[in-house]
C-alpha cells in the first residue's frame, strides 16, 4: 500500500538525515492522518491509494502555485525548495500520461460520446476524472476539451 511505502521512505530518510525529504514526507503523513480523522464519524476511515493520490496531487498543485509566486517575488531560494518538494511528492504518484496521450484520450472521449458543444464539457470532464484521476493532468485535459468544443 502507498501509505506503507511513504512511511518506509520516511524512516529511511530519517536515517540518512535528509532534512527536506523528512519534512516533505511528514507533511504527506499529516495530510493522510487529517483525512483519516475527518472520516472517523462516518466509520469509513479506511484510506485507499486513490485517496492518497488525490492528496499528493493537491500538494503538488499547491507547491507549483507557491513556486510561481516565489518566482514572481524574486525568491529563488524558496522557489527551489518548492520544486524539490514537488520532486519528492511525485515519486509516489503513478506515472502521468504525456501531453500527447492526453490529447489522444480527450479526442477519443469526445468522439465516442459524440460531445460537440460546450454544454458537454462537464460530462466529458467527469468521464476523464473518473477514468484518469491521478494519471492525467486534468487541468491540461480541461483546456483541451474547451478548445475542441469551442472550435
Amino acid at each position: 500500500m502507498l501509505e506503507d511505502l511513504i512511511k518506509e521512505e520516511l524512516v529511511k530518510s530519517m536515517k540518512e538525515r535528509d532534512i527536506l525529504r523528512v519534512s516533505t514526507l511528514r507533511m504527506i503523513n499529516a495530510s493522510i492522518k487529517d483525512l483519516e480523522i475527518s472520516r472517523r464519524p462516518s466509520n469509513s476511515n479506511q484510506i485507499k491509494d486513490e485517496d492518497i493520490i488525490q492528496i499528493l496531487s493537491k500538494m503538488i498543485k499547491q507547491r507549483r502555485e507557491a513556486a510561481v509566486t516565489f518566482e514572481k517575488g524574486g525568491r529563488k531560494d524558496l522557489q527551489d525548495k518548492e520544486n524539490e518538494e514537488i520532486k519528492i511528492i511525485e515519486e509516489f504518484m503513478p506515472n502521468q500520461l504525456s501531453d500527447e496521450e492526453t490529447h489522444e484520450i480527450v479526442n477519443d472521449i469526445l468522439n465516442e460520446n459524440d460531445f460537440k458543444e460546450m454544454r458537454d464539457m462537464g460530462s466529458a470532464m467527469s468521464i476523464l476524472k473518473e477514468k484518469f484521476s491521478g494519471k492525467m493532468n486534468l487541468g491540461l485535459a480541461s483546456k483541451i476539451v474547451k478548445e475542441k468544443l469551442e472550435g
